[in-house]
């Protein structure tokens, strides 16, 4: 999900209300909001495996991964901007902040991993901006944990809004982005990053770890 989203547009994918998600080139990104509410499941043991010490989870919506984490005893924190998220992270117990990321965040350039699932690497619609952001929350020898887009070469960015029924638009467009995993890997550098592991799952989805550049 997305915290770049507005509150009100976001708060109508978090509740099921629509799931399309509609780029200013017409081009609709259906978002798996059902998969957010419910618990971790198989799709996410790829990124849970690899996240061994203090998490922070970019755009945690309801918070499934802060709350599989932390059942498995690593100490982990959400951001999100949605207020129903925060709602729905509190009934969960999952730990979060209602916060911008590119605004202050707790313990910065102390997390080991950091985690932009769902579709997040989109968020603000600029990806080296957002992954620059992302290795400085980072401790030296973090990683940052991706999902990538269905699309490997893919790389776009623009404004996309959250659009309900009869394709009637929701809120306001925002500054939006999909990346492909071999485009994510091409532009790491740029943000002082380099990819160090990439895996795809049964369900199609495909993960990406990216390293800070050492010296």
């Amino acid at each position: 999900m997305t915290y770049a989203l507005r509150p009100a547009a976001f708060d109508a994918l978090l509740t099921g209300r629509t799931r399309s998600f509609v780029r200013d080139d017409g081009r609709p990104l259906l978002l798996d909001a059902a998969r957010w509410r419910a618990v971790a499941d198989a799709d996410d043991a790829w990124l849970l495996d690899r996240c061994t010490g203090p998490t922070l989870d970019l755009g945690c919506g309801p918070g499934r991964l802060v709350a599989a984490l932390a059942a498995r005893g690593v100490p982990a924190l959400g951001v999100d901007s949605s207020f129903v998220a925060r709602a729905l992270c509190r009934r969960r117990g999952a730990a979060m902040v209602c916060r911008d990321v590119f605004g202050p965040l707790p313990d910065e350039g102390s997390w080991a991993h950091v985690l932009l699932a769902d579709g997040n690497i989109g968020i603000g619609g600029d990806p080296v901006r957002l992954l620059a952001r992302v290795a400085a929350l980072l401790v030296p020898g973090g990683t940052a944990l991706v999902e990538a887009g269905p699309e490997p070469r893919e790389f776009w960015s623009g404004t996309a809004q959250v659009s309900g029924s009869a394709r009637r638009r929701v809120g306001a467009a925002v500054p939006w982005a999909c990346v492909g995993a071999e485009a994510l890997c091409a532009l790491a550098g740029t943000a002082g990053l380099i990819p160090t592991a990439c895996s795809a799952t049964a369900g199609g989805r495909t993960f990406v770890e990216l390293s800070p550049v050492v010296g």
